[in-house]
């Protein structure tokens, strides 16, 4: 058996989504560390809520980031082996980088904090948005991209200073890409989707249009603020989203990351590199598992367990025993 560890990004999060850990000692003490490096109780808002503040992007990156976090150190506390590789969706790369010791916990919370107000701020509120394509392959979802955005060459922007474009977003699946861009151009752009024979063109119930290009200003705030959080070198291979490339130079990590935020999640490709390297078995850690059902439509051949409580926990160690 050759273990990999992956962590999600946003969407999963829950009220209450650490209870049956929170008492653990490492978890514990990670908690008090978080609350401690924001200046604030961001575990009395995961254990208590309300849910409309979780699902705030600037609260919601933070709080996934700690329970991905939490739910990997339980693992370790409770004897569970370490990893040979790790990768991340979004969001979920930095809590990869943290498991893989690249970044201190509160320091990776205060990046996420930030890197969730870059994107919100980087476009104002409602004039950005996501949809999800099913049925159709990569490339016709990128013409289908191509299409919309060229439908409104020539006109003035619907938002004044937000330019009509959509691109790939996520490449999450066989035949499952999110889109990404001006409200005006992703309802476009599904329009073009569902002409071409997709089964589903769904808006997402989102903030802002992440990795897209129109997310860049984000990018250069994080690139500032990785000048005073650099990160080292991880312990073990990450296969990054961005580039699919396992990174070691920090100079490199940062670029990626930066550039992440305005960039396609390649997840197919990242599964597909970590099945190359010889990984056998993925455990995903954090609340839901999004990842391990796309894991399983990726690369039916790898096994896949997630922990999420300690239910699911002691059932892993079991298992993988």
């Amino acid at each position: 058996m050759k273990l990999a560890f992956v962590f999600p990004g946003q969407g999963s999060q829950a009220i209450g989504m650490l209870d049956s850990i929170a008492a653990r000692p490492e978890v514990a003490a990670l908690v008090a560390e978080a609350d401690a490096a924001l200046g604030e109780s961001l575990s009395g808002l995961i254990a208590g809520g309300p849910a409309e503040a979780l699902a705030l992007t600037v609260n919601t990156q933070p709080a996934m980031l700690l329970a991905g976090l939490a739910c990997y150190r339980a693992w370790r506390a409770a004897g569970g082996p370490d990893a040979e590789a790790v990768a991340g969706h979004s969001l979920g790369e930095y809590t990869a980088l943290t498991a893989a010791g690249s970044f201190e916990p509160g320091a990776a919370l205060r990046l996420v904090r930030l890197r969730a107000q870059a994107m919100q701020e980087a476009v104002p509120v409602g004039s950005g948005g996501m949809a999800a394509i099913l049925g159709l392959d990569d490339e016709q979802v990128i013409a289908a991209c191509r299409q919309a955005t060229a439908s409104f060459a020539g006109q003035a922007p619907t938002v004044p200073g937000v330019p009509d474009i959509v691109e790939p977003a996520n490449f999450n699946a066989p035949s499952q890409v999110v889109i990404a861009g001006s409200k005006a151009a992703v309802e476009r752009a599904c329009e073009v989707a569902k002409s071409l024979g997709a089964k589903r063109a769904m808006p997402l119930p989102v903030s802002a249009p992440f990795h897209s290009s129109l997310l860049r200003p984000a990018g250069e705030r994080l690139a500032i603020a990785l000048r005073d959080t650099v990160p080292v070198a991880p312990r073990m291979p990450l296969v990054n989203n961005v580039d699919v490339a396992v990174q070691t130079d920090p100079a490199a990590i940062v670029d990626a990351l930066v550039r992440q935020s305005y960039s396609p999640v390649r997840w197919v490709e990242v599964v597909r590199r970590l099945e190359s390297m010889g990984i056998t078995r993925l455990v995903e850690f954090g609340p839901g598992k999004v990842l391990s059902g796309l894991v399983k439509r990726i690369a039916p051949g790898l096994q896949v367990t997630a922990v999420t409580d300690a239910a699911s926990l002691e059932a892993a160690l079991q298992e993988l025993a």
